[in-house]
């Protein structure tokens, strides 16, 4: 059962196409990521899904209601956490959960006990007096997740929710999606982080320049940019330069190298190349720590289907 359905979806702003005949689906009860570098139009294709702005062109249904024509219940519907807290900084984590639970036409002992309900759940419960603006970027983050779960949504937009927040916190806020969704969420998620991704997403869809340029699930996008990778770590920095040579001669292609962590890696046609390579070393003279094939992760796909590093792409935003 589907979810949400956008047939060619458009939207303009003037002379410049944020959207560009956009088809996107996700079924029921599932997790779909929207992957594209900063202007691709992922956080359009969200707004437009939410009822928050109209294509120009295109249709889209969410929860089986035309998101022009039945805006009212899709709001019903869904939940939307965005890039930036929604909450009312003067007001404390607890009132801030109340309100929206009245504005959802809890009654007053339903929204305590759903606001008492989802602080526990967020690790927020010894904050909960205390005002917004005293809350760290990672407690903000947390409650305005909380705050788009008030009403028990059906289908929830997460638009890059864990951008800024400490591996801790945003393995936490993993689990918590994952919950959702064992409960039968349908969850939408737009991410410049390829490891939520990976983690988090059934299928995958990337989006460039306002068109939809791939898609299809982690580990198909990752063949699709053809054969495996083989990575190697010496043992010394020192050798670094001597390794590649030897991986360039095998591979004929130019190794991608890491400074930071000390791996080379380059695409390997032949999965026979790991041993010419491991003999090829022993004779050197050149120990390892690391030496294998695996396939491309969806950093190299990212950038292989839009010309853009995903970290530099979040390092610019």
């Amino acid at each position: 059962m589907e979810a949400i359905r956008a047939e060619g979806l458009v939207k303009r702003y003037g002379d410049m196409v944020a959207l560009d005949g956009v088809d996107l689906e996700v079924q029921a009860g599932r997790v779909v990521a929207v992957l594209g570098p900063n202007g691709a139009g992922k956080t359009t294709a969200v707004r437009i899904l939410a009822t928050l702005m109209r294509p120009d062109g295109g249709r889209a249904v969410v929860g089986g209601h035309d998101v022009v024509r039945d805006p009212v219940r899709v709001r019903g519907l869904i939940g939307l956490t965005g890039q930036y807290a929604s909450v009312d900084e003067g007001l404390s984590g607890l009132e801030n959960l109340i309100l929206l639970g009245r504005l959802l036409n809890l009654s007053k002992r339903e929204a305590k006990a759903r606001a008492a309900e989802l602080l526990e759940r967020f690790e927020l419960t010894e904050a909960a007096g205390r005002p917004i603006s005293s809350f760290s970027g990672g407690m903000r983050r947390r409650l305005d997740l909380a705050a788009s779960l008030v009403g028990r949504p059906r289908i929830l937009f997460l638009d890059e929710p864990t951008t800024g927040l400490d591996p801790h916190t945003r393995n936490g806020l993993w689990d918590v999606v994952r919950a959702l969704v064992s409960d039968g969420t349908t969850v939408l998620l737009t991410t410049q982080y390829l490891e939520e991704a990976d983690q988090l997403a059934d299928r995958i869809t990337v989006i460039d320049r306002g068109k939809v340029v791939a898609e299809g699930r982690p580990g198909e996008l990752k063949r699709q940019i053809g054969g495996q990778i083989m990575h190697v770590r010496p043992t010394l920095a020192t050798d670094m330069d001597a390794v590649g040579r030897i991986l360039a001669e095998l591979t004929g292609s130019t190794p991608n190298r890491d400074e930071n962590t000390g791996l080379l890696s380059a695409p390997a046609a032949d999965p026979l190349l790991v041993s010419a390579l491991a003999r090829r070393l022993d004779l050197s003279g050149i120990p390892t720590d690391e030496l294998g094939l695996r396939l491309p992760s969806l950093d190299e796909v990212f950038l292989a289907l839009t010309g853009h590093n995903a970290a530099t792409e979040r390092n610019a935003a």
